[in-house]
């Protein structure tokens, strides 16, 4: 079987974006392990008020439904505009996560755009962003609910 140029560039995308998964996961745990937000307490009162895995899965479902990484930021600072439980200001995961999308996201989608010489930078960021998102409503569940003690 013969693939295109296109192909064989696609592909090669697709293997960068793979081999980043790790620090993907490694920033986005850093992050829900040392920002500002709201945590599971240990009454059932705090617990009402911790971050969801479901908000966390809305901002998910709005990076799949976009090409932009602005809009994602956007959803972002409107739930932190909506309450606290993102966290507000230096420190909080919301912002946090926008740091990442705009400096370790968008430097890994810088790189993998320059080595498979792929002019869709856009279309590598979000799709970091999406992954990068993911992991990090699948390590919030653990937190809230995975741990044991």
């Amino acid at each position: 079987m013969t693939f295109s140029a296109e192909q064989q560039r696609d592909l090669k995308v697709q293997q960068g974006i793979r081999q980043a998964e790790d620090d993907l996961v490694s920033w986005i745990q850093g992050a829900l392990d040392t920002a500002t937000y709201k945590k599971p307490g240990k009454n059932a009162q705090k617990d009402k008020d911790k971050l969801e895995e479901s908000q966390f899965r809305n901002l998910v479902s709005v990076s799949d439904t976009t090409s932009s990484p602005e809009v994602v930021k956007n959803f972002l600072r409107y739930q932190v505009g909506r309450g606290d439980k993102w966290g507000r200001g230096p420190g909080s995961l919301a912002e946090h996560i926008v740091n990442d999308i705009d400096t370790n996201l968008k430097t890994t989608a810088q790189a993998i755009a320059k080595q498979t010489e792929s002019g869709d930078l856009t279309a590598i960021h979000i799709e970091l962003i999406r992954r990068y998102l993911g992991y990090g409503a699948r390590y919030l569940k653990y937190l809230n609910d995975g741990q044991t003690g």
